[in-house]
């Protein structure tokens, strides 16, 4: 029924645990595929992986040159035999109704494409606050729509807590190669094309925060490629929804929002002027812009708005500021940062 991908390089030392975790799923019809994506830690780890295939025959390891993280899930992807792909990384643990209640769901929602599910944080929780934060926020968003537009702010979904329908990559496309993280591309590219998503309501992973975690360390994963790479994604949806396309109001004037939203220009949206609280910037031109009030904002049946501030707090304080004056999520307003 599933088929577990999961990349691996130089992961002897957390690999048990992620693997001990499968071998105790409640569900038993499913595979793992390992991608040992040319580990060179002296043999390290393909030891652990063949001596867990030799113990269970669910565990298939295939050995590939270092290729990157790409590569190596679309070469997991390719050898899948299941009709679900459930993505694992190897120094994270599930919990063991993991498979059972996300190939659930999708038995139960022949509608819905990609099923995730809450996380628990592994980190350390003082040291990497950013990340625990995030994690809280992907939490938060649950069903379809809040997925479908929360996506534009940031990733909702921990890349190893999914499990999809295996033809997804053949009708939509796998993971691309590029400047941007290949999982946000991905869900942004699937929701573009009308797959649905929702998460199993209960933390059925533990992701891990490791400090050599390629978030940490590849340009890909830096704030400016998600900005980047979900610009085109933004236009195309906007096109559909927003009902004064090509024309917005971005929320937020400052040198580090306008560069953001500056890549929306490059898709065909027409940003018509600024909104912010600042005394220093309202009644200005900034960037060949108006910079109008924030407390000037014109009604819903005039204007379509894009919060594009991104401190902590600043979008939730916008959202609740365009709600009372009659904005709806999805409709008249959407946050991007």
């Amino acid at each position: 029924m599933i088929s577990v991908v999961m990349p691996v390089r130089n992961a002897a030392a957390t690999l048990p645990a992620a693997l001990e975790s499968l071998f105790a799923q409640t569900a038993s019809d499913f595979e793992i595929v390992a991608v040992d994506d040319g580990s060179d830690d002296s043999g390290a780890t393909r030891a652990v992986l063949e001596a867990y295939a030799a113990r269970d025959a669910r565990l298939r390891v295939l050995a590939r040159d270092r290729g990157g993280i790409v590569a190596a899930l679309n070469t997991g992807l390719a050898a899948a035999r299941g009709r679900y792909i459930a993505r694992m990384d190897a120094d994270d643990v599930c919990r063991p109704e993991r498979l059972a209640r996300q190939a659930a769901a999708l038995d139960a929602h022949p509608e819905i494409g990609l099923v995730s599910c809450l996380a628990a944080f592994g980190g350390d929780p003082g040291k990497a606050r950013g990340y625990r934060a995030h994690l809280d926020w992907a939490n938060s968003l649950r069903d379809p729509e809040a997925i479908r537009f929360g996506i534009f702010r940031e990733s909702p979904l921990p890349h190893p807590s999914v499990m999809f329908r295996a033809d997804l990559p053949a009708r939509h496309g796998g993971y691309r190669q590029g400047p941007f993280p290949e999982d946000y591309e991905l869900w942004l590219r699937w929701l573009d094309a009308g797959v649905a998503m929702t998460k199993v309501p209960q933390p059925l992973l533990v992701w891990n925060d490791p400090p050599g975690r390629l978030s940490r360390t590849d340009a890909r994963y830096d704030t400016e490629a998600f900005f980047r790479v979900k610009a085109g994604y933004l236009a195309r949806l906007l096109a559909r929804i927003n009902p004064h396309h090509p024309n917005v109001l971005v929320a937020g004037a400052g040198r580090i929002t306008r560069r953001r939203a500056a890549h929306l220009l490059d898709h065909g949206v027409a940003i018509s002027a600024w909104l912010d609280i600042d005394p220093r910037k309202v009644h200005c031109v900034v960037g060949g812009r108006p910079v109008l009030p924030l407390a000037e904002t014109p009604p819903p049946s005039d204007c379509f708005v894009l919060p594009y501030v991104a401190s902590r707090g600043a979008v939730e304080s916008l959202s609740g500021f365009l709600e009372r004056r009659g904005f709806r999520l999805g409709r008249s307003y959407l946050s991007a940062a």
